[in-house]
């Protein structure tokens, strides 16, 4: 027997807005997170957590890529290296501020995803996984060789996040706090977590987001009521690239130092681990992911 159409909707209104508080409950522990935590936990863990927060980051582009659309890539740690020497070019040879070279490290990622997707949008499962492995072995190769960007086998320098007069990686020389290197970075990227989980969220509601979802669960079906597959394919290619650029770059900023085997087929397998272990298809599972495989091997 159907509901009337008023119970519906108020039934409707009610889940919708139970998960929206949710969402605000979680945001503001994060936050409360975030402010608290460099002031109560000594260097070695806020480490732990500042590469939580990037894996994480990388995590939930992964996750929807292949958690929401259903397209398994091992090729995540190109995109990664990616990112990580665009910032070292734009912030170091070019001298632009973080607010400049982080957004492009993203936006070059999402364009190599578009150039990739059409590659691999006909293909499944274990075929794609091969395909976006190549990616890595291509990376590797051009990192090695494009000397005057990636400074080749030896790596390159990448700067710290300088905003204005504020240098994030030592706030106690920008501003007077009593504010060490960790406690500084970590200050930095915790916001930025927090924006990309509001964003992936927001995507998973949206249109492309249940379009994403729909080719996940059955192609044909998908395509039957009107969802442009290779199209959305693609659009999840790049989000997904954009997301793992971001990581990339903020990655290489921590580490200050990057190097090709910094981006390896296993840092790939990490996140795909990652996606698994937090959920597939969840956007906080990423986060749970991340934590647990970057924190486990310190705490055994």
């Amino acid at each position: 027997m159907s509901r009337p159409a008023g119970l519906h909707t108020r039934y409707d209104e009610e889940i919708a807005l139970l998960r929206n508080r949710a969402d605000r409950v979680w945001l503001v522990l994060l936050a409360v997170l975030v402010v608290a935590t460099p002031f109560t936990i000594e260097d070695f863990w806020l480490s732990v957590l500042t590469f939580t927060a990037i894996s994480a980051i990388g995590a939930i582009g992964l996750n929807l890529l292949t958690g929401f659309t259903g397209q398994v890539s091992l090729g995540h740690a190109f995109f990664l290296g990616l990112g990580a020497y665009t910032a070292a070019y734009l912030g170091g040879d070019l001298g632009l501020p973080v607010l400049v070279w982080l957004p492009a490290a993203g936006l070059l990622g999402a364009l190599a995803g578009v150039l990739i997707g059409p590659f691999a949008v006909r293909r499944k499962g274990l075929y794609l996984a091969i395909v976006t492995r190549g990616l890595v072995f291509l990376g590797e190769y051009l990192f090695s060789n494009l000397r005057s960007i990636t400074g080749g086998p030896q790596g390159r320098a990448i700067p710290s996040p300088v905003i204005g007069p504020l240098n994030f990686a030592d706030l106690e020389g920008s501003l007077g706090l009593p504010l060490g290197r960790e406690q500084s970075f970590f200050l930095f990227v915790g916001p930025i977590l927090a924006v990309a989980i509001i964003a992936a969220k927001n995507v998973v509601r949206s249109r492309p987001g249940r379009a994403f979802q729909a080719i996940r669960d059955r192609e044909i079906a998908a395509s039957i009521i009107g969802v442009d597959v290779a199209r959305y394919k693609v659009a999840a290619f790049a989000l997904s690239s954009f997301y793992a650029a971001v990581a990339g770059a903020l990655l290489g900023s921590y580490l200050r130092h990057v190097t090709p085997g910094s981006f390896d087929l296993f840092v790939s397998v990490q996140f795909v681990a990652m996606v698994i272990v937090g959920g597939v298809g969840t956007v906080y599972g990423s986060v749970f992911g991340a934590l647990f495989i970057v924190l486990i091997p310190r705490v055994v």
